[in-house]
């Protein structure tokens, strides 16, 4: 007795090869196969270039916010002043306390910082901004701001002027060498109320940290210099920390909170962008499963194909039977058909989507070109370009989804075909 041949046997191959080539009396079905596989193409590609997208902000935001920020803030809950009534929340023995937060296992650097929230003028222009009072040494550390970060300027002279944002620069229309006045409301008490504080600095570096809140706002001063002008002598406003795995912050809050003494609390940058982290998330959740629902449409075209290529080779399918091909082996030719154009399709969308985010600059910029300028506005997004970074598990993913739905619609009609009785198939012929 002969054996059965295996599935997926090479006949079944030529066959459904056969099929799926052109004819021109047949050109209904070759065009549903190339509208199958165009959509496949475009559905993988969109969600392979969403997820690329999705991914490289999210790197992007979270590198700009640890980058420029501090990744945990030790500040003093306060205490309430005897004469005025208000609350103090300075640190009086900040030297120490930043001491006691370096020998913490996993910061690597803690700075005594001065803030103050002043306005800046040169050139007749003004500009609302946030004066960071810090040591030269831990400025020289902080990654996209200290030494290595792009910028211009000599941070070594940082003790003989201010450091300010690209953003900052721009907007007051001055560089390297020139100086611009620190305006204070909160200055000098006289017989006549409370003066302005006016005071001029030489710009003698320029950074950008690559978000557009932070350049623009941002202007670093000498620690001396800060405590000075914003009358802080003797004290610190907070205590900025940097750990060597923000991604796990949370597990040094304990031992923070006991080096940080009597009455430190602390703000970690989960804190202060958690909720836009978790909006970030949902965001991508929903983009996903909206993407995946495009991919199964784009699939939805293949049962149409093959539905149509059962119906015209209903006759085929008839002799194929009558001289003893199995139900199997129809199902499998035709289920070729449907997952071989899934295939093709998934291939083409992964090359597109991965050329798109490898180039997206360039993509960018061309459409930003015939756009006449003003596509992507950083003052609306807070970062200068859009990111993209390709992630192995989002293609994989991208690639499953794909392939599943390909391979699962192509069932139902694959199934058809193979139940197809030869008599009814072969009456009227």
């Amino acid at each position: 007795m002969a054996s059965s041949p295996p599935p997926f046997a090479p006949f079944e191959w030529m066959i459904a090869w056969r099929y799926l080539r052109a004819k021109r009396a047949e050109g209904g079905v070759s065009v549903m196969t190339w509208i199958s596989l165009i959509g496949i193409t475009l559905a993988v590609f969109a969600l392979i270039a969403t997820l690329a997208v999705r991914s490289g902000f999210r790197a992007e935001f979270v590198d700009t916010i640890l980058g420029a920020n501090a990744h945990v803030t030790v500040y003093s809950i306060g205490r309430v002043e005897p004469v005025s009534g208000r609350i103090d929340r300075s640190l009086q023995d900040f030297e120490a306390t930043a001491e006691r937060i370096r020998a913490v296992p996993g910061v690597t650097r803690a700075a005594p910082l001065i803030k103050g929230q002043v306005m800046a003028n040169a050139n007749g222009r003004n500009a609302g901004i946030e004066v960071f009072g810090i040591a030269q040494a831990d400025l020289e550390t902080i990654p996209r701001v200290g030494i290595g970060a792009e910028a211009f300027g000599d941070i070594a002279r940082f003790g003989e002027g201010v450091a300010i944002g690209s953003g900052v620069a721009r907007e007051l229309g001055v560089t390297v060498g020139e100086r611009i006045r620190i305006i204070s409301p909160d200055g000098v008490k006289t017989a006549f109320g409370t003066s302005p504080r006016v005071k001029a600095y030489q710009v003698v570096y320029v950074f950008t940290a690559g978000r557009w809140d932070i350049d623009r706002t941002r202007i670093y001063m000498p620690f001396a210099e800060a405590q000075s002008y914003f009358n802080r002598e003797g004290v610190a406003d907070e205590i900025e920390v940097m750990v060597e795995d923000p991604d796990h912050v949370d597990d040094l809050s304990l031992a923070l909170l006991r080096a940080g003494g009597d009455g430190a609390q602390l703000w970690s940058w989960r804190d202060a962008s958690g909720g836009f982290l978790r909006a970030l998330e949902i965001e991508d959740n929903v983009m996903f499963i909206i993407m995946a629902i495009l991919v199964l449409i784009a699939a939805m075209n293949i049962v149409s194909g093959l539905i149509m290529l059962v119906k015209n080779k209903g006759r085929d399918i008839g002799i194929l039977r009558t001289i003893g091909l199995s139900e199997g082996s129809v199902l499998r030719v035709f289920f070729i058909c449907g997952a071989f154009t899934g295939l093709i399709g998934t291939i083409a969308g992964v090359i597109l989507g991965c050329l798109f985010a490898i180039y997206i600059d360039q993509v960018f910029s061309v459409v930003n070109y015939f756009a006449g300028g003003g596509v992507w506005d950083p003052s609306i997004r807070g970062i200068y370009n859009v990111p993209a970074e390709l992630e192995a598990a989002d293609v994989i993913s991208a690639i499953m989804l794909s392939l599943g739905l390909s391979f699962l619609v192509t069932i139902f009609p694959a199934r058809r075909a193979a139940r197809m009785n030869p008599v009814e198939a072969l009456r009227y012929e």
